[in-house]
């Protein structure tokens, strides 16, 4: 698997998130900053799930970029 890309956006978001949107998206914090900083790659529902406790800031489009179109084809 090549590495996976780090995640300013994600990154950004977790400075001002506070534990109650974090436990929204079921994934600790630190977990959270491994996705960001490219370490590992959120399963499609964590994607989805960040995708909405960000309002849309961070998409899952940017979170799964080599696959989205086949786990969400209607976003395509």
């Amino acid at each position: 698997m090549a590495a996976l890309p780090r995640n300013e956006r994600l990154l950004n978001w977790l400075k001002s998130a506070d534990n109650s949107t974090l436990q929204e998206v079921g994934v600790s914090a630190s977990y959270l900053r491994l996705i960001a900083y490219g370490h590992k790659r959120p399963s499609a529902k964590a994607a989805a799930l960040i995708e909405r406790a960000t309002q849309g800031y961070v998409s899952r489009q940017s979170l799964r970029q080599d696959d989205w179109k086949l786990i969400w084809p209607e976003l395509a």
